[in-house]
C-alpha cells in the first residue's frame, strides 16, 4: 500500500487506522522515519545484523523488520531511502524474509505500508526511485488530502487528540463552538501535524477546562490575519513559515525552505540559473545539482 499527501496531512494517522481494523491489529505497528535515520544506519535498523560489534551492540540484533512480525511495518518517506535499500525493501515483498547485516536469512510476515510527499513518478524519471518498488507499492493507492480541504474533520480530529491528552494524564479540556468555528477559519498550512500541536499547546496553556475563541493564539484568529497583513507579512510568507515551523524532521524542513526560496529566486531572475547563482552567491554548479536534488529541473 501507497499512502501519499503534504507533509502532515495525517499519513500516519490512516496508516495506523488502517492496522488497527486489519487482521493484523493485534500485531505490532512498526512506524518508521526514513528521513530521519542516517543512510549508514538505515539497514541495520531496517534488516537487523548477525555479527558481534556491528552497530555497538554485541551478537544477533532483530531489525524493525522481524519487529513488525505479523503486524504492519510504516515507511514513512520511503522515497528518502538509496537505491540498495529500496532493492533489499522490494525482494523483502517478493519473497517475504530477509537477510540480516553479516548474513543469516530471516522469514518474516509483515505488511508494508509506504509513505510519501513527493511524486514518485518524478522521482523515478530522475533516477532516484526504482520503478519495479513504485508499481509493487501502489497496488492500493491512498491520497490523503491537506486538512484545508476537509475542514470538516476538524472537530473530530480535535476531540481525537484532546482524548489522546487526556490519556497522557494532562487535564481534560474541551473546545468550545465558537473556538471549533475559528479553526476551520484557518487555512492550516501545517495541515494535522500543526492541529495536533495547537491542541496539545492549548491543553497546558488553557486557565480553565473550557477553550474558547478568545484562548487560541493570534495568528490563527480572523482579527490575527488582519494584523499580519498591517505588518505587510504576505500571506504565502505566513503559510511558509507556518509550514516549516509544523515540520518535525530538520531535513524535511530545511528541504521545503530551500524549494520555496530557490523557486522564488529562479523566479525572480526568470529561470536563468547563472543569473540566480550570482544573486544568492551560489556556485552555477552546485546550484544545478540542488536544483535536479529538489526535483525543481
Amino acid at each position: 500500500m501507497l499512502i501519499s499527501g503534504e507533509n502532515g496531512s495525517g499519513k500516519e494517522v490512516a496508516a495506523r487506522r488502517i492496522h488497527a481494523l486489519s487482521q493484523r491489529g493485534d500485531g505490532p505497528f512498526i512506524a518508521v522515519n526514513s528521513a530521519a535515520i542516517p543512510d549508514d544506519h538505515i539497514e541495520s535498523a531496517l534488516f537487523g545484523h548477525a555479527a558481534e560489534g556491528v552497530g555497538g551492540e554485541d551478537g544477533p540484533q532483530p531489525g524493525l523488520l522481524e519487529q513488525g512480525h505479523q503486524g504492519t511495518l510504516f515507511l514513512d518517506e520511503i522515497s528518502d531511502m538509496s537505491l540498495p535499500v529500496q532493492a533489499r525493501i522490494m525482494r523483502l515483498l517478493q519473497e517475504q524474509r530477509i537477510e540480516r547485516v553479516g548474513g543469516g536469512v530471516i522469514q518474516v510476515d509483515v505488511r508494508v505500508i509506504a509513505a510519501t510527499n513527493r511524486d514518485l513518478r518524478q522521482e523515478i524519471e530522475a533516477g532516484r526511485f526504482r520503478e519495479d518498488l513504485y508499481y509493487r507499492l501502489n497496488v492500493v493507492p491512498l491520497y490523503v488530502p491537506p486538512l484545508r480541504e476537509r475542514l470538516e474533520d476538524i472537530p473530530g480530529l480535535v476531540n481525537h487528540f484532546l482524548r489522546q491528552q487526556a490519556q497522557a494524564g494532562l487535564p481534560e479540556r474541551a473546545f468550545s463552538p465558537q473556538a471549533l468555528d475559528v479553526l476551520a477559519q484557518y487555512h492550516w498550512p501545517g495541515n494535522v501535524r500543526e492541529l495536533k500541536n495547537l491542541v496539545e499547546r492549548m491543553v497546558i496553556m488553557s486557565p480553565g477546562r473550557v477553550i474558547d475563541a478568545e484562548h487560541l493564539p493570534e495568528f490563527i484568529t480572523p482579527e490575527g490575519a488582519v494584523v499580519n497583513s498591517a505588518k505587510s507579512v504576505s500571506s504565502g510568507e505566513c503559510d511558509l513559515w507556518a509550514e516549516v515551523i509544523a515540520i518535525d524532521s530538520l531535513r524535511e524542513a530545511r528541504e521545503r525552505f530551500e524549494r520555496a526560496y530557490l523557486q522564488a529566486k529562479m523566479g525572480q531572475n526568470d529561470g536563468n540559473i547563472s543569473r540566480t547563482a550570482e544573486a544568492i552567491g551560489m556556485e552555477r554548479s552546485a546550484l544545478h545539482r540542488k536544483i535536479k536534488s529538489l526535483g525543481l529541473a
